[in-house]
């Protein structure tokens, strides 16, 4: 595919290319970014920052994307994790909603928790490493989301609880959304270009029913990214398979992203059309690390197709922690010869 849409694009760095082609505007080439976890990383604001910072230099990505350990929030309530001592996630290990009961026991969490202040630390000093050059975004969970990780699990059990006890179970997230809704305005404070929204794979229809969503994701989802509605990149990650894109498309966002690649999800084209804002896709996360290297670029122009504006290159979600430098370096050249 030949890049014709903005080859005489003015750009000077690569927060004015990810802003223009958050607005749709002709860019010099399409801005790209990858994160992966380092599980043996995440424990501490310096490591978090360092691991962060030595991906963007190794790669040069368009966007800096601060990717904690994803029991980051849970831990503001009391829920306790064995960190791992290999690349593979923590082990949960004391939960604190082990029945419906509990519930009613989530009171707004403490905006200068350890766990939370590290994070704040860890962004503060990425954007002071970076100056002006580039954008960094937080990443944050919705309130359904850590729900489902103070019981230890999204769906199932999660929605049994939810169901035995709703009104416990409102209650809760409304304590939730506040912790998060605190903790958003200190990232920004903390000069965050905006946030990673993540309901986690509660998005996905093969685990929580579109009712049960409508009723106690979509109404926090809204409050919350309406509060950063003046952050200039604001993503929502539709995560899993089967997502049922269109329930998003009215939600507060200007970045919309996703895995193009899963199963029953829409492709690239499809989603930024139906949701006239731009998109963020089409590296094939899950089996990048299988492909030769020159199948890369190929399957990520598949993935973009007659695109020519308003999208961001990336994965559908993280890519694997042990993904090679070489297949790293595949996908950042592959924008360099578009």
């Amino acid at each position: 595919m030949a890049w014709c849409a903005g080859r005489d694009a003015e750009v000077v760095n690569h927060k004015e290319r990810l802003r223009a082609a958050i607005e749709g505007r002709p860019v010099d080439r399409p801005p790209v970014s990858l994160w992966r976890h380092n599980f043996l990383r995440e424990w501490s604001a310096d490591d978090l920052a360092d691991e962060t910072l030595l991906l963007y230099r190794q790669f040069d990505w368009d966007l800096v994307k601060v990717n904690p350990r994803w029991s980051y929030l849970p831990e503001v309530w009391g829920n306790r994790y064995q960190p791992s001592d290999r690349q593979r996630f923590q082990r949960l290990i004391h939960a604190v909603v082990t029945e419906p009961g509990d519930l009613d026991t989530i009171e707004p969490g403490d905006r200068h928790h350890p766990a939370l202040v590290e994070q704040l630390d860890a962004v503060e000093a990425v954007v002071a490493a970076v100056g002006d050059e580039v954008d960094v975004i937080h990443t944050v969970f919705s309130p359904l989301a850590v729900l489902g990780l103070l019981v230890g699990e999204v769906g199932g059990r999660t929605i049994e609880f939810i169901e035995a006890n709703p009104s416990g179970a409102q209650k809760a997230l409304l304590a939730i959304r506040e912790t998060v809704a605190d903790h958003v305005e200190d990232a920004l404070a903390r000069g965050a270009a905006g946030t990673f929204y993540a309901p986690l794979p509660w998005t996905s229809l093969d685990l929580c029913p579109a009712d049960f969503y409508a009723q106690y994701g979509r109404p926090h989802d809204l409050f919350l990214l309406e509060r950063m509605a003046e952050a200039p990149v604001r993503v929502l990650h539709i995560c899993g398979d089967n997502i049922g894109a269109a329930r998003f498309d009215d939600y507060p966002i200007n970045v919309a992203s996703w895995d193009d690649q899963g199963r029953g999800n829409p492709p690239m084209g499809a989603l930024a059309g139906q949701s006239g804002r731009a998109v963020m896709a089409g590296v094939p996360h899950r089996r990048i690390h299988r492909l030769e290297l020159d199948e890369v670029a190929g399957c990520v122009h598949d993935a973009v197709g007659e695109l020519e504006a308003g999208f961001i290159l990336a994965g559908g979600c993280a890519v694997g922690a042990e993904v090679s430098v070489e297949h790293l370096r595949a996908v950042r050249d592959v924008v360099e010869a578009w």
